[in-house]
């Protein structure tokens, strides 16, 4: 019971951060489905995985996750929220990039912990311990880093943001799956930087956000 914890409270906790902060909260039905519209893109990233990184087992491409599955959560983003009423502000790009991206992380990290976690020398319980501050972490970053550009692009139409919502988290995701396959310690560094950006950038939108609110209050009154 303990691990199947370790394996989604991660998820869960910093979803709720993320939906705690928007002020203006999205329907609870879009919540859920996009969150396992995430879950549901682990299906083409396994078979794309499987052709171009685990078929060439004598080369070290694990990085190549990171164009793989940030371009899946991109092209989700596009195909199915860019067009939702409910998406109509900066902050909602944050949200949905990360229900997108925690639904994806959840179900991937179910299958590593119950049925790979003995292949990397670990215990269930231990390898969702190690995931719970590395990997879970890693794909809620790099969602709120896909959102918040994606949002801006979206809101401002600046083609600049395009690019940064589909390369920083392509950076950051096989960046961090190559220092952690030769240096975990790195690995965790530079996971630390990463978060410390996304945070910031998560700050700038909610900032912006209460500004714009008391910018409105004014004009009310």
């Amino acid at each position: 019971m303990l691990t199947l914890i370790l394996t989604v409270l991660p998820s869960i906790l910093i979803l709720s951060y993320v939906i705690l902060s928007d002020r203006f909260r999205e329907p609870t039905a879009s919540i859920i489905t996009v969150f396992f519209l995430g879950y549901l893109i682990t299906l083409p990233a396994g078979f794309l995985n499987n052709l171009i990184i685990f078929q060439n087992e004598e080369l070290n491409l694990i990085f190549l996750a990171g164009l793989t599955e940030e371009s899946l959560k991109l092209l989700a983003l596009f195909l199915f929220i860019k067009e939702k009423k409910h998406f109509n502000e900066p902050m909602d790009g944050i949200v949905y990039g990360v229900l997108i991206s925690l639904g994806f992380a959840t179900y991937e990290n179910y299958g590593y912990v119950y049925y790979l976690s003995y292949e990397y020398g670990m215990s269930p319980f231990e390898l969702a311990t190690v995931r719970s501050i590395s990997a879970i972490p890693m794909h809620g970053f790099c969602g709120i880093i896909m959102g918040y550009y994606f949002g801006q692009y979206i809101f401002k139409g600046d083609t600049s943001n395009l690019a940064k919502c589909w390369i920083i988290p392509m950076f950051i995701h096989g960046m961090y799956n190559f220092l952690a396959g030769i240096d975990f310690p790195s690995a965790i560094l530079f996971l630390v930087i990463a978060g410390v950006y996304s945070y910031l950038l998560l700050h700038e939108v909610i900032r912006r956000q209460t500004l714009k609110e008391i910018e409105d209050e004014k004009k009310i009154i």
